[in-house]
C-alpha cells in the first residue's frame, strides 16, 4: 500500500509568502493527504491565504487543512510538536512558510520510505534564495561546509556519529516516518525540533540524506540560516568571543539526549547510548574549563588526546577555540 504524507506547516505572519508554497505544494504528485497548520499568533492574513490559495488551486475539497491557532505563541520547536502531534499519516513533511518545494520533491522521497522499511527520517540539501525567489548561486550543504565524508557516513548508517559532532538536518528539507513520534514525543525543550528528531531518528533506526536540492530556501531579514560561509577572519574572530553560557547549554542539551535514549533502551542502536555518555563527559568537561586561559591548556590537550575533540566537534577548530576563548 502507497504510504500517504501529512505537511506540518508552521506559520507566524507568513502571508507574503506562503501562496508560493502552497502552490508548490499543490503541485506535487502525489498530493499529501493533509496539512496541519499551525499558527502562532498571526497579526495579518496568513490563515486566509493558505484557504484562498488552496482554493485557487483547486486543491480545497483534495487537500484536508487542519489549523491550529496558538495565543499566546508557541515557539518554533513548540509550534512544530503540536503540528506534528496532530499529524495522521504515514509520512510527515516539515515545511517552512516561506520556502518553495521542487517539483518532484515528494514523489522521490516517498520513493525512498517505500523502498526502505527501517528508514525513519529522510533530508535533502537546498538550494538558497533570496526573498524573491532568485537562486544566490549556493546550497544549504555548501553554506554548512558539508563534507563528502559526512554524507557518506550517513548513507552507510553512521548518522548518529556525525549528528554527535554537529547538526546537518535543517527541518524544512526533512521527513519522517509518523512511528518516530513514540520515541520522539515529547521534543526536549532544551532542542530544537529538527535536530531533535534527527537525533533520535539516528539513534533508534535508519536516517538518510538526498544531496540534491529538493527546496528554495529562502534568505531574507528575518531568515538568515546558512546563508553564507562564515570568512576565515570571522572564524578567528569566534574563538575570540566570551565562553559565556553556551557550552553549558550544550551540556543540557546532551543530557538531555541522553536521558531520553535512556528510557528508550533496547529500542537504541547498540553503541549510541555508550556514544553519548561519552559526548555528555567531553560537554561537562568544555562547560568546566577554568576562566584563565593558562589554566585550560594542559586538561585541553589530554582531553584532545583521548580524541574526543574529533569525535564530539570540529576537531583542531574546537581546541583553539577552546584555548583562545574570553573566560
Amino acid at each position: 500500500m502507497a504510504l500517504e504524507v501529512s505537511v506540518a506547516l508552521c506559520t507566524r505572519n507568513g502571508a507574503r509568502y506562503l501562496p508560493e508554497q502552497i502552490r508548490s505544494i499543490c503541485e506535487q504528485t502525489p498530493l499529501p493527504r493533509e496539512i496541519v497548520l499551525s499558527d502562532d499568533g498571526s497579526t495579518d492574513d496568513t490563515l486566509a491565504v493558505v484557504r484562498d490559495t488552496l482554493a485557487q488551486c483547486g486543491m480545497a475539497d483534495r487537500i484536508v487543512l487542519r489549523v491550529f491557532s496558538n495565543s499566546p505563541p508557541l515557539g518554533v520547536t513548540r509550534n512544530f510538536e503540536q503540528a506534528v502531534r496532530a499529524c495522521s499519516h504515514d509520512l510527515i513533511a516539515l515545511c517552512d512558510q516561506d520556502d518553495v518545494w521542487h517539483p518532484g520533491r515528494l514523489a522521490r522521497m516517498v520513493a525512498q520510505f517505500e523502498a526502505r522499511p527501517d528508514l525513519l527520517l529522510l533530508h535533502t540539501d537546498a538550494r538558497l534564495v533570496d526573498g524573491d525567489l532568485k537562486p544566490l548561486g549556493s546550497t544549504l550543504f555548501h553554506a554548512l561546509e558539508v563534507r563528502p565524508a559526512e554524507l557518506e557516513a550517513i548513507a552507510s548508517g553512521e548518522a548518529f556519529g556525525v549528528l554527535q559532532r554537529r547538526n546537518l538536518v535543517t527541518g524544512a528539507t526533512t521527513m519522517f516516518r509518523k512511528t518516530l513520534l513514540d520515541a520522539a514525543l515529547p521534543f526536549a525543550p532544551e532542542w530544537v525540533h529538527d535536530e531533535w528528531l534527527a537525533a533520535v531518528a539516528a539513534a533508534t533506526g535508519r536516517m538518510d540524506v538526498l544531496p540534491e536540492p529538493t527546496i528554495d530556501y529562502r534568505q531574507h531579514g528575518n531568515n538568515q540560516i546558512g546563508a553564507r560561509r562564515l570568512t576565515l577572519s570571522e572564524k578567528v574572530a569566534k574563538a575570540f568571543v566570551e565562553r559565556g553560557d553556551k557550552h553549558v547549554a550544550r551540556l543540557r542539551r546532551a543530557e538531555a539526549l541522553l536521558k531520553r535514549l535512556e528510557q528508550l533502551g533496547e529500542r537504541v542502536r547498540a553503541g549510541c547510548l555508550d556514544a553519548q555518555r561519552d559526548k555528555v563527559a567531553h560537554q561537562r568537561f568544555r562547560a568546566g574549563l577554568p576562566a584563565a586561559r593558562p589554566l585550560r591548556l594542559l586538561p585541553i590537550l589530554l582531553e584532545a588526546a583521548r580524541g574526543r575533540y574529533a569525535r564530539f566537534g570540529r576537531g583542531k577548530q574546537a581546541i583553539v577555540q577552546d584555548v583562545f576563548e574570553r573566560g
